[in-house]
């Protein structure tokens, strides 16, 4: 049971880090350092959809996963809505660099946002 749990947790983590990778530039807005974490995210992300890699979590769940008595075709909450997202059953070799492309861009656009709304607010500053 404890194993399935951790195998639960690795699919949140797993899905977080993947939606960090694509809208986490939008918390450069708040944090001055957030880009010095998020680039590399980026960077792993797209290496693994670009090359074809797997993530090193997708092993560890699906170990976790088999050493708890469970299979991937569970039907609890995570199983059903989560799993589905992280490991989508149509995800082609295609897909995923088309995927891989759209994470950059979504990226690109976000940190040109941020530095010109950085410049623009030094700009106006007082002093």
């Amino acid at each position: 049971m404890l194993l399935r749990a951790l195998a639960d947790v690795v699919v949140l983590v797993h899905l977080g880090f993947i939606v960090f990778v694509a809208l986490g530039g939008l918390l450069a807005l708040r944090w001055r350092w957030m880009p010095w974490v998020h680039l590399p995210a980026i960077a792993w992300g797209a290496l693994l959809e670009f090359c074809g890699f797997t993530c090193p979590l997708t092993p560890l769940e699906d170990w976790l996963r088999v050493r708890g008595g469970g299979t991937a075709s569970q039907g609890d909450f995570v199983q059903r809505h989560v799993l589905p997202v992280v490991y989508p059953e149509a995800l082609t070799r295609e897909w995923q660099v088309t995927l891989g492309v759209l994470v950059c861009a979504v990226n690109v656009g976000v940190y040109a946002f941020v530095w010109r709304w950085r410049r623009t607010a030094r700009r106006d500053r007082p002093g």
